[in-house]
């Protein structure tokens, strides 16, 4: 992956998750809604799923609960709402790359959101 590759990827990801976060209803109390925490947000659940995604067998589930692990943990909720979160970002993500695709830019990866 080339690196503009990773930035566009990331920042997809990121947006992804942050209108994940608005739309699972997290309100924000303390500033962390914005982009920017929505890309450092992508980034290490990225790391994450990368570190656990390799075990045999249950890696992919691990991975999984590892990433939502790090959404419950960077915005105030619970596992059912980091899962909307989730959710929401990957329906995204994915609106976002097949747009994308439309006009000619395809190869992308929405980084930091499982599945895209």
């Amino acid at each position: 992956m080339a690196p503009i590759e990773f930035v566009v990827g990331v920042l997809i990801g990121g947006g992804a998750l942050a209108v994940g976060a608005h739309v699972g209803a997290y309100r924000d109390r303390d500033g962390s809604s914005d982009l920017g925490h929505a890309v450092v947000t992508a980034l290490l659940g990225a790391l994450v799923w990368a570190l656990l995604a390799w075990v045999p067998l249950i890696g992919t589930l691990l991975a999984l609960l590892g990433w939502l692990a790090v959404v419950k943990r960077r915005y105030p909720v619970g596992w059912v709402r980091a899962a909307v979160v989730g959710a929401v970002a990957w329906a995204v993500a994915v609106v976002a790359l097949a747009a994308l695709e439309l006009v000619g830019v395809g190869g992308l990866s929405a980084v930091g959101v499982p599945g895209t």
